[in-house]
């Protein structure tokens, strides 16, 4: 049986996890548009990009691999259609 203290720690462990990935999910909306509606060099994206993995590792850390999996591809299809690459 659960202790309330437990349970009142399991629910500030989960109320943080779900701040973090609505942080995570408005970080990277905010790189995507920026990506499409802004005037960048090709330079200048892959800065957007890459501040964009910054901000998702100090999230969440050791999850480089995820974020190349999900958001490495978005933002690798908004450049190569932006910027007509192959």
């Amino acid at each position: 049986m659960k202790t309330d203290i437990q349970t009142t720690a399991e629910k500030a462990a989960l109320y943080a996890e779900e701040r973090r990935l609505r942080r995570l999910g408005r970080a990277m909306d905010v790189a995507a548009e920026l990506l499409w509606r802004v005037d960048l060099t090709l330079e200048e994206a892959q800065d957007v990009v890459n501040h964009a993995k910054h901000t998702a590792l100090q999230l969440f850390p050791d999850k480089e691999e995820t974020f190349d999996l999900i958001y490495g591809s978005r933002f690798r299809r908004i450049l190569v259609e932006k910027y007509r690459l192959q």
